[in-house]
Parts: C-alpha cells; sequence; structure tokens
C-alpha cells in the first residue's frame, strides 16, 4: 500500500485532533499539521465564520509540500453553512489548489453514504446554538436524527473539556438502542478511548469526527479503498432530544 502524506488544519486550542488522527492514521500516511490563528477578541460564531474565510490561505501555508490530502478538522465552522454549501466550497477548494479536500463534516457525510446510513443518534458537546444548527445540517444532508445526546464537561458545554469518563457516562445514561448509529460530533472531544465502552455488548456503529476524517485522508492518500462496514436498514424512529 501507498504511504500518504494528509494535511491536517485544525482551530489553535483544538486539544485531540492530532493525538487521534495519528493514531488512526498510523503508519500508512504521514501527517503534516497547520493551526488557524488565534483570533482573541472575537465571539464563536465570528471565530467559526474566520475559520471558513481561512481556509484558502491555510492551505497555502503548506507551501510546496507535495500533499495527497487535505482535512480541515473543525464541524462547528462547517454547520453555520449546511451541507450542500459545505461540499460546494470543499469541491471548489480540491479544485484551485489540485488536492483533494475536505471538511471534517463532508468526510462524514462521506463516511454515513459510505456504510448506508440512513438513522443517526447525534451526540454534541456544543452550546445548544450550535447543537442545533449541528442537527439541522445533519437533516438537510438527509439524515434522520433520532435522538439527540447533549454531552457536558463538568456541567458545562466545553468540548475541549469532556473527559472520557464523563463522555462514557452521558451516553450510557442515554441508554440508546443496541444497533443505533451514533455520530459522535466535535474534533476536539477526545472519542477514541470512550468508543471500546460505549460499543461493549452491543452491535452499534460508532463515528467520530476524527475517525470520518481519517478514513476519509486515507482512502484518498493511499489510492485503497478503507471500508467502515455496512448499516442495515431500519425504519425511521421518532425524533427526541436526551
Amino acid at each position: 500500500m501507498k504511504r500518504g502524506r494528509v494535511g491536517v488544519i485544525v482551530p489553535p486550542a483544538n486539544p485531540a485532533a492530532e493525538p487521534e488522527l495519528a493514531r488512526l492514521l498510523g503508519s500508512r500516511a504521514d501527517m503534516h499539521v497547520t493551526r488557524f490563528p488565534v483570533r482573541p477578541g472575537l465571539t464563536l460564531p465570528e471565530r467559526l465564520e474566520a475559520y471558513n474565510e481561512a481556509l484558502p490561505a491555510m492551505i497555502c501555508s503548506f507551501g510546496d509540500l507535495p500533499l495527497d490530502a487535505i482535512v480541515m478538522l473543525c464541524s462547528g465552522s462547517r454547520y453555520l453553512l449546511g451541507p450542500d454549501e459545505d461540499r460546494f466550497r470543499c469541491e471548489e477548494l480540491s479544485e484551485r489548489f489540485g488536492v483533494p479536500f475536505a471538511s471534517a463534516t463532508l468526510a462524514t457525510l462521506d463516511a454515513l453514504d459510505h456504510i448506508g446510513a440512513e438513522d443517526i443518534v447525534l451526540v454534541s458537546p456544543y452550546e445548544p446554538w450550535l447543537t442545533e444548527l449541528a442537527e439541522r445540517f445533519w437533516k438537510a444532508a438527509g439524515m434522520h436524527v433520532t435522538r439527540v445526546v447533549d454531552v457536558r464537561a463538568r456541567g458545562r458545554f466545553s468540548p475541549y473539556d469532556v473527559t472520557t469518563a464523563e463522555l462514557v457516562e452521558q451516553v450510557g445514561e442515554a441508554c440508546l438502542p443496541d444497533d443505533a448509529v451514533v455520530l459522535f460530533s466535535g474534533t476536539g472531544m477526545s472519542t477514541l478511548p470512550a468508543l471500546l465502552p460505549i460499543g461493549a455488548g452491543n452491535d452499534r456503529i460508532l463515528l467520530t469526527s476524527n475517525l470520518c476524517s481519517s478514513w476519509w485522508a486515507l482512502s484518498r492518500a493511499t489510492g485503497m479503498p478503507i471500508t467502515l462496514g455496512r448499516v442495515p436498514h431500519r425504519p425511521a424512529a421518532q425524533g427526541q432530544r436526551t
């Protein structure tokens, strides 16, 4: 298998993206990282929008480094756009720079399509307004969001501070179906250590923003198909929030 070279763009304070991507890419691809500039004084919506605007400059920051794929590991900024605009902008950047480019949300959408998922449970560590945008994004993308599980860090919404114990406990308290497709949104929330206990003793398919991004990047960077599995069809259930 060809050893790939993946460019990764992350928000400045994101603590989880690089460790998780390094583990997921493993020996199949080298990872090269650039970070969005720090923009003090902006509100969260303003900062997320600034990330979208800065993307061309961030891709340029790799200079002449030959890359096989580039992923932008920030989901929140793309929830401001919606799935159609997200895909259009990613395709535009891919064509402009001559390198396959995807946001974490586009990579996740492609992963959901790859496995044939129609119904998902959304696990979100965001503030309520951003969780609502996330739910709207996935519904607009054709997903049926059967439930939304809000995750807090010590009682507050702070994706970067959610511990493995908190994530496992709060998802466990939601009593999800044993055959659910569970999407953990947020590249800055550490998720990999929680997947084993959350998936133990059931048939759930657990997808995370970083997992889907690494799958997308490896598929392009190595030239080899990476299989996630397939989801059997299930009738839609009534949406509800936990």
